[in-house]
């Protein structure tokens, strides 16, 4: 069968460091094939090099037998292939129409913007997928995983032939991915190709018909999916064998760090709907608090209110260490001992186009600093200490963090925050887009800071993370807690049914 896209020994260097060598990909139409390797084996080189945003590489590109250039990302798109990006490509200050539409406006007869027929298009798309927001909305109000939806509804409306997907699941939830998957499947059978790449092993068995294995920038496995079992896949992905770290004993003490008593949260454009209800819940010293729900069910607004982001809107009392408090912004709860390793590390976690040296100290100028200066010496030392602590991958301290991959930027995230040494740390979705073994360094990570008696707020979306992870795993929906376990009483079918507060009645 004539592949419908081919790359032949594809190699790419940067500053003589080879990010790709030597790459070979067959893509067929009606196959899913799965792309896999851990943060920094290459993958998101070889997205950027098929979308064309990196012109410059050694080998070829052939589509339905032609050799191909893209000067540009839109020759990508014009030929056919579509890109869903893992790092969100979408404009805040535009509407969900005018983000989808970018560069490929619809115009009437006269020449004009059709924002009717852009309109109509667009509301038809989101009920393809099942999202209900308007599409008029700006994009910078919606939530991740509402945003995760439109950034794969724009490479859908090209009805492009081949399809590259980069953890397109990492931040929406259950139902959102089984609408996913039904999607994936219908382009399967029109005959499209899929390049699925995931962190998530069992949607790759689920949907994939072939798999690529990359780790430094090579090609080191490939065939059918049917032909290998999880354990080899991870272990051609390290290189050596992975296991899954399991939190192994409880650390936490009766000791009372945080109190959350009958907390609300206003919902201003539907005050009939509040986004928290009467939450109340404990948090030990030591302790590791899970907290899972899908998409919608309030637990990103959680820890933002106890972060002090909402403070207007909130109702109810929080008490930390016993005092009660009024957090009126982040400055004064980082004052107080608390931290928060947010869900969008991109937007909200890291200062891009600093050095990752200059983003490890940002939490804490006070300690890089000498006679009210900044202390290059200083500085150096912070960034050793924790390159070496975390296992950092980095060049050197001056290269930006954001060149690099996912999981070594989420550590440095949680570098400034341990150098704080905080009473109360939240992390949100700590583990997004990360493979699997970054995913168990910073499982080790947790366990470590919960030994030497921080308390963690822990937010998943995966349940399997949740149960080896926590102690305690409170489940929200609509948001309200609709159950709480122990980690013995946790179970994936239990906390799957508290997700849906009718299920807890039955």
């Amino acid at each position: 069968m004539t592949a419908l896209l081919e790359v032949k020994e594809i190699t790419k260097k940067f500053s003589g460091v080879t990010a790709l060598s030597n790459v070979n990909l067959r893509l067929e139409g009606g196959k899913v094939t799965a792309l896999i390797g851990e943060n920094g084996a290459g993958k998101s080189t070889l997205l950027k090099i098929m979308s064309g945003i990196y012109t410059d590489f050694e080998g070829q590109i052939l589509f339905k037998g032609q050799e191909i250039k893209f000067s540009k990302p839109k020759d990508a798109q014009e030929m056919g292939i579509g890109i869903i990006h893992q790092e969100l490509n979408l404009i805040p200050y535009l509407t969900v129409a005018q983000n989808i539409f970018l560069g490929r406006e619809l115009v009437n007869a006269f020449g004009f913007l059709d924002r009717e027929k852009m309109i109509n298009k667009t509301k038809a798309l989101l009920s393809r997928l099942k999202l209900e927001v308007e599409p008029t909305a700006l994009v910078g109000t919606l939530k991740v995983g509402q945003q995760q939806i439109v950034e794969i509804a724009k490479a859908l409306l090209t009805e492009s032939e081949v399809v590259f997907m980069d953890e397109p699941t990492s931040a929406i939830g259950e139902s959102e991915v089984e609408v996913l998957f039904e999607i994936i499947n219908k382009l399967k059978a029109e005959g499209k190709a899929i390049v699925y790449i995931s962190h998530k092993l069992d949607e790759l068995f689920a949907l994939a018909d072939d798999f690529v294995v990359l780790r430094d920038g090579k090609v080191v496995g490939q065939g059918g999916v049917s032909e290998i079992s999880r354990a080899q896949l991870i272990n051609m992905m390290a290189g050596r064998e992975v296991k899954v770290v399991k939190k192994p004993t409880k650390n936490c003490t009766e000791e009372k760090v945080l109190e959350v008593k009958n907390l609300g949260l206003l919902n201003p454009e539907n005050p009939q709907r509040p986004l928290l209800k009467d939450i109340s819940f404990d948090l030990c010293k030591g302790e590791v608090l899970g907290v899972y729900g899908l998409m919608g069910a309030g637990r990103t607004e959680l820890c933002e209110s106890l972060f002090g982001l909402n403070h207007r809107k909130l109702t109810g009392s929080i008490l930390l260490n016993g005092q009660k408090t009024g957090f009126k912004s982040p400055i004064e709860a980082i004052d107080a001992g608390m931290a928060l390793v947010p869900e969008d590390r991109k937007k909200d976690g890291i200062v891009a186009g600093m050095s990752v040296s200059k983003n490890l100290s940002l939490t804490v100028i006070e300690k890089v600093s000498k006679f009210g200066f900044l202390s290059d010496v200083l500085h150096t030392k912070l960034y050793d200490k924790h390159v070496a602590s975390l296992k950092i991958k980095v060049h050197n301290e001056d290269q930006a963090i954001k060149n690099l991959s996912g999981g070594n930027q989420q550590k440095v995230i949680l570098g400034k925050w341990i150098e704080r040494n905080p009473t109360v740390l939240m992390l949100d979705e700590p583990t997004r887009g990360i493979d699997i073994n970054a995913k168990n360094e910073i499982y080790e990570l947790i366990a470590r800071l919960s030994a030497s008696g921080i308390s963690i707020l822990v937010i998943s979306s995966e349940i399997p993370e949740i149960l080896a992870i926590s102690d305690r795993i409170l489940v929200m929906s609509e948001g309200e807690i609709t159950a709480e376990f122990s980690s013995e009483e946790a179970t994936e079918t239990n906390i799957m049914n508290a997700c849906i507060p009718e299920n807890m009645n039955q």
